[in-house]
This record gives structure tokens, C-alpha cells and sequence, in this order.
């Protein structure tokens, strides 16, 4: 995340008054339109691609510990993977 000075997109007055509240620190102004995590640096379409590796891997015979240690995760991470996945084709 960038950030911009509130000087140079702020009206005087505003920034004013921010500071009689928060004066010196750092303020964080959520958009007003909230973005679903992931979508602007494609970090849900990784992990969905990752996690359909894994669900793959796993029918073709892995083994959770190997698959663990392929992705650098944690046994119950990749249990949790599958688990979601099985979830999420239940009827």
C-alpha cells in the first residue's frame, strides 16, 4: 500500500481537524467500495489453483506428510484444504 500525503488531497480544514484527533500518526481511510480480498493481485486465483493441486495430488495417492512437505505447509493445513474441498462439492 502507498501512501499520500493528507496535504496534498485534503483541504486544509480537514486536515485540521484530523489532527486535533490523531495528530502525528498514521490513518488508515478504507475505500468506500470494499474490494473481496485477492482480486487485485490474483493471490484467491493462486491459492484456488493450489489447493485444486493438492486436491489432485491427494486422489492420486499422496499422502498428507508428503504433501505437507511439497507445499511447505502443515498436515492439518492441507487436511484443512481437502476438508474445504470435499465441502464445497457436498450437494
Amino acid at each position: 500500500m502507498s501512501y499520500v500525503r493528507a496535504e496534498e488531497v485534503l483541504p486544509k480544514e480537514l486536515v485540521e481537524a484530523i489532527q486535533r484527533y490523531v495528530s502525528g500518526k498514521s490513518v488508515y481511510i478504507p475505500c468506500r467500495q470494499k474490494k473481496s480480498w485477492g482480486s487485485q493481485n490474483k493471490t484467491r486465483q493462486y491459492y484456488r489453483a493450489r489447493n485444486a493441486e493438492i486436491e489432485e495430488k491427494r486422489r492420486q495417492g499422496a499422502s498428507i506428510r508428503a504433501l505437507a512437505a511439497e507445499y511447505a505447509l502443515s498436515e492439518k493445513s492441507i487436511q484443512r484444504i481437502l476438508h474445504e474441498a470435499r465441502a464445497s462439492k457436498a450437494p
